[in-house]
């Protein structure tokens, strides 16, 4: 009896090991074909170039089995440049690919999108902790020039009168055209209350600017707020949107209710954002509860970001003037399209920055960095205004003499707009009748109606 119970589990372990070896036989042969031309491909791409089996290998190889990524044209000119270039000896492969990287997020167009090389990275690292000396200016460099891009508020370079675009070509006479932005940077930054001469290239000027800079390490505050002379209209400067920018706001606010005054210009000139969370718990403060206050849209929808009002709202109908330039980015320019879109203000200054994407550092092996556009931001009505910025109802510029005379124009006229405001209280017949009596054409029209009951 045992022994037939044995020849019967023999049985069955046989039929069973038989059915699993023909189904994975016919699992094998039925992959799909295109899979193993790929992997062909893989090890043709290998044995080609003779690379070293490394971690670099194996990621651009892992790339080829994507059906729509074909780097034969890349491998085939990197085998002509070893083979045939004449200077090939004194090329590191390394260099080779940090560079073939570079240009490849290049090719997005995306200024915010880049990579770092491992030097580049520990300087970026470094910026950051906003600890050491320099003009505090954003900087980006092309093929040739160091440009300004940002000028950070109470600035020396603001105080020095540097604009946004112009182009800085010598820093202490020396040429900074052949220089990485970083290798440029390092020029320009040094000791604090030390000064550096720069020579500028303006478009509108007939000659090269020469302005020397006194370099600074600064500490921004997050809020400025105070009662303007011979006004009962309160000004809040917000200068950047930090961790605690939000409670230093409600605090300016708590003093300015106790003081019975509930007219306020909010001046983001030169506030280049930062925490978006910041931008969303001061909007709270003019807006209803759960009034949707700016989305995040990313590649995959499943990830979106919807950030609303968690307040009762109770400033929602206090006059509101907003100031911004062509320094205003990114959090801020939130903060202004949303009062704009719920129209709860009149905004008035320069045209701002433009910058509504978020970008992600992802850390690489070899400690080189992607910053990698990932997401961007629309306002409460859906627009995205990346690149072009939010237009002012009412532009406002500075003349030659403000700079000389140092004569706040946009401040001051911000002030004649907001009092208007107060008299009409109502938005679209304030900027009107602004601009009929300061004779300025009306071909920027404004779908702002808020009008107080």
């Amino acid at each position: 009896m045992e022994s037939k119970k044995i020849k019967n589990f023999i049985l069955i372990f046989i039929m069973f090991l038989t059915s699993f070896i023909l189904g994975f036989n016919s699992y094998y042969f039925s992959l799909n074909k295109e899979i193993w031309t790929y992997l062909d491909k893989i090890n043709f791409v290998k044995n080609y170039t003779n690379l070293e089996n490394n971690q670099n290998n194996k990621l651009l190889s892992d790339l080829l089995l994507k059906k729509d990524l074909d780097l034969n044209k890349f491998w085939e000119v990197y085998n002509l440049i070893s083979k045939n270039y004449y200077s090939s000896d004194t090329i590191k492969q390394k260099d080779l690919v940090y560079w073939a990287t570079k240009w490849l997020v290049e090719s997005l167009w995306d200024k915010f999108s880049e990579f770092m090389v491992p030097e580049e990275n520990k300087k970026f690292s470094e910026s950051l902790s906003w600890d050491f000396e320099w003009i505090w200016a954003v900087v980006d460099k092309n093929e040739m020039w160091v440009i300004v891009d940002r000028l950070i508020k109470w600035s020396p370079a603001l105080k020095a009168d540097i604009k946004k675009w112009d182009i800085i070509i010598k820093a202490n006479n020396e040429d900074l055209s052949e220089l990485s932005l970083y290798d440029a940077v390092d020029k320009i930054k040094w000791k604090a209350w030390t000064k550096v001469d720069l020579i500028i290239f303006r478009a509108w000027e007939k000659e090269l600017l020469k302005k020397e800079v006194t370099r600074e390490k600064i500490t921004i505050p997050s809020v400025d707020s105070k009662i303007l002379e011979k006004t009962n209209l309160w000004y809040i400067s917000l200068n950047i949107f930090g961790e605690n920018t939000a409670s230093e706001f409600n605090t300016a606010l708590e003093d300015l209710k106790s003081k019975k005054v509930s007219w306020i210009i909010i001046d983001l000139r030169d506030n280049w954002g930062w925490y978006l969370q910041s931008a969303v718990d001061i909007l709270s403060n003019f807006t209803s509860k759960w009034k949707l206050l700016v989305t995040t849209k990313y590649k995959n929808s499943y990830l979106n970001n919807y950030y609303y009002s968690d307040n009762i709202g109770d400033l929602t109908k206090t006059p509101l003037v907003v100031l911004v330039n062509e320094n205003t980015a990114s959090a801020s320019e939130i903060t202004a399209w949303a009062l704009k879109d719920y129209n709860l203000a009149i905004i008035t200054g320069k045209k701002s920055y433009g910058k509504w994407s978020v970008q992600e550092p992802f850390d690489l092996w070899d400690w080189s960095m992607l910053k990698l556009t990932i997401a961007k931001w629309y306002t409460p009505k859906d627009y995205n205004i990346d690149k072009q910025g939010i237009k002012p109802d009412i532009e406002i510029d500075f003349k030659k003499e403000d700079i000389e005379k140092k004569y706040d124009r946009q401040l001051e006229e911000s002030k004649n707009i907001l009092e208007k405001f107060i008299k009409i209280w109502n938005i679209a017949a304030t900027i009107e009748q602004y601009k009929k009596e300061n004779n300025i054409s009306n071909s920027w029209s404004t779908t702002s109606t808020w009008k107080i009951n």
